[in-house]
């Protein structure tokens, strides 16, 4: 009996030790999103496959690559951070997804130090690249991350929150951001949301007149119109390819191929953001950019804003990933639930 009593107690902790073994296996390769911190920002993935990664520490502003759409092709060009074979490598500064102004206060967060001179070390530069660096540092812009105010993920969602302060070379202080990041799956599609609050902490800030302003991605180069491989753009109001770009939509779509498939990104306005609905920086090439910022059309102004201490701007946006194009998707009724 003693001997028994052993066999079974063994038997039984073996038994439990496996039961929970594969529940903590469960649980980790289980259905939902995780968001975890990384040397270089967030990662974040949705039952177990990359979904996105948010970096804050290569540039002089936070972006989003490599971001995966509904089928696990990335959906944003490489380069910068990558050198692909067959990308173009246009525009340095157009970093996966990113927020970008050339103009507040006077100092510009769209360029980057690699637009004047790409990735050669200082101690490389000729006198020419010296120069046009030195031309470009009076003028550059930064996006400091303070902090992660939060971070957390659950079956439904992930959301990243963050405290962004807006420099000039100087160090000097021009706007405080909050920026909002939530990750979710819904049917077929991926939808990053891009909430941003702009709070007048430290004295007046002025938002610039200027075209290279707003909330962007640069799509693969194979989906860019341009690569005549398929690639359009369409806007809500059924306005094409280079047509769509200064006009002003609810949402814009841009589709193509992506590694032997019809894949999509839309970008929605949400009816609250500012100046809803914006007008669209959205090119052939591939860059493609919300801007309620600039004058993209003289017959329709945007025009300079002033926030005076203490009053707030806000921008809401949703990225959609789908399968297809924008039909096929169904964005038209993506918008409304959004909206």
């Amino acid at each position: 009996m003693h001997i028994n009593s052993a066999l079974s107690r063994r038997l039984f902790l073996s038994a439990t030790a496996y039961a929970l073994g594969l529940a903590v296996s469960a649980h980790a390769a289980g259905k939902g999103f995780t968001a975890d911190k990384s040397p270089t920002g967030v990662v974040v993935k949705h039952d177990g496959q990359p979904f996105a990664e948010y970096v804050i520490t290569e540039a002089n502003k936070q972006y989003l690559f490599p971001v995966y759409g509904p089928t696990g092709k990335s959906m944003t060009r490489a380069f910068p951070m990558q050198k692909v074979e067959g990308e173009v490598t246009d525009h340095y500064h157009h970093r996966g997804i990113c927020f970008g102004h050339q103009d507040i206060n006077g100092f510009d967060s769209w360029m980057e130090r690699g637009s004047a001179v790409g990735a050669t070390p200082d101690d490389q530069l000729n006198e020419k690249q010296k120069a046009s660096l030195a031309k470009a540092m009076t003028k550059l812009g930064f996006i400091k991350h303070l902090a992660f105010k939060q971070i957390k993920a659950d079956a439904k969602q992930a959301v990243i929150v963050t405290e962004n302060v807006y420099e000039n070379s100087k160090g000097e202080k021009s706007v405080t951001e909050i920026r909002t990041l939530t990750f979710r799956v819904e049917g077929g599609t991926r939808l990053i949301d891009w909430d941003q609050e702009f709070i007048a902490k430290d004295g007046e800030v002025k938002f610039g007149d200027a075209k290279d302003a707003g909330l962007s991605i640069r799509v693969p180069t194979t989906m860019a119109v341009e690569s005549k491989k398929g690639g359009r753009i369409v806007t809500s109001t059924g306005i094409k390819d280079k047509d769509a770009w200064s006009k002003r939509a609810p949402w814009v779509d841009y589709s193509g191929p992506v590694d032997g498939e019809t894949l999509g990104v839309a970008m929605l306005n949400h009816p609250s953001s500012f100046r809803h609905p914006t007008s669209w920086h959205v090119r052939t090439y591939g860059l493609f950019t919300a801007n309620c910022f600039g004058t993209l059309d003289k017959n329709d102004p945007n025009g300079p804003h002033t926030l005076k201490q203490g009053e707030k701007l806000v921008l809401h946006h949703r990225f959609v990933f789908h399968k297809g194009d924008e039909k096929a998707a169904n964005i038209a009724a993506a918008y409304e639930r959004y909206a």
